[in-house]
């Protein structure tokens, strides 16, 4: 099975939904699971995950990696089981970048979870506690539904 994490710029919040999912499969004992995250708009690509979001992983003592936001074609988003965005906004876009035969396949994280509210955005909050809390929320419950 294969995930996408996916927000705006892929800097804040899909990164962080992609190591806390990496770790909470870790802790788990899956390995049979790739988790991957993307951007939706191209403001940040090449750039690494957010000073906030690397502080919040850091606290938590979840590994994250050096790596480079890159922005999600519909062909590329082909080879996912699961296309998972942070807001309503994320799921808009994500509606008209696939392939219609893909749609089935997207998700809003914390709608995993039960809830109908889109993830905080720290990058208009400065608050990446909260945007933390929301993702393991959110992993948690789909940690919890996986085959």
């Amino acid at each position: 099975m294969k995930i996408l994490f996916l927000c705006h710029g892929n800097i804040c919040r899909s990164p962080m939904a992609e190591f806390v999912m990496k770790d909470l499969l870790e802790k788990a004992g899956r390995t049979d699971i790739v988790v991957e995250s993307a951007a939706l708009h191209t403001d940040e690509i090449g750039s690494d995950i957010h000073s906030g979001t690397r502080r919040l992983l850091d606290l938590h003592v979840i590994a994250h990696p050096r790596r480079a936001a890159w922005l999600l074609t519909a062909a590329k988003a082909r080879e996912y089981d699961l296309l998972i965005g942070m807001d309503a906004y994320n799921i808009a876009d994500l509606k008209r970048l696939v392939y219609p035969e893909d749609r089935p396949k997207i998700r809003k994280l914390l709608e995993i979870a039960g809830e109908n509210r889109d993830v905080a955005d720290p990058w208009y909050t400065g608050d990446f506690e909260i945007t933390y809390s929301d993702i393991l929320k959110g992993c948690t419950a789909l940690l919890k539904e996986l085959p």
